[in-house]
């Protein structure tokens, strides 16, 4: 499959961490839809800059400094008895991670462990649905990618 479109795309959350940090312990895991979901965002890891100028040269020296893992804003129609919904504000309560999967359209899953940092409720005008969106930090450890 060379591309894909974003049309079937489901975000699951579990609330239970993997046995073990691989695609085995997330295969295993029971993942609650996140319904509603319109847009999951982007995610990947980024590298800061780090530079140094010393003055002799002139010349900004350039290294890679500390990496993140990104951060997700899901978007959704806000639907108060779904239960990924429910899970998603359950887990903003806590301190703790909690686990996603995000399968694409060619049946390919990305597993990955979040903070979810925020579930805000959007209510617009009068021929506007009504909204929620988050926001999911990646922690430092690193996605799982299973192929279709």
């Amino acid at each position: 499959m060379g591309h894909q479109t974003a049309a079937g795309v489901t975000l699951g959350i579990s609330l239970v961490p993997p046995a073990t940090f691989d695609q085995v312990g997330y295969d295993a895991l029971t993942f609650n839809t996140v319904g509603e979901v319109t847009n999951i965002g982007e995610f990947g890891e980024e590298v800061n800059l780090v530079t140094h100028n010393p003055l002799s040269t002139k010349v900004t020296e350039k290294g890679k400094g500390s990496r993140n893992r990104g951060t997700l804003n899901p978007s959704m129609a806000l639907d108060q008895d779904d239960a990924g919904q429910s899970d998603m504000e359950t887990s903003l309560e806590g301190d703790g991670p909690a686990w996603i999967s995000i399968t694409l359209q060619s049946g390919a899953v990305f597993y990955l462990e979040v903070l979810v940092m925020s579930f805000k409720v959007n209510i617009g005008g009068v021929d506007d649905i009504v909204t929620a969106t988050s926001s999911l930090e990646v922690t430092a450890k690193k996605p799982v990618k299973k192929a279709a």
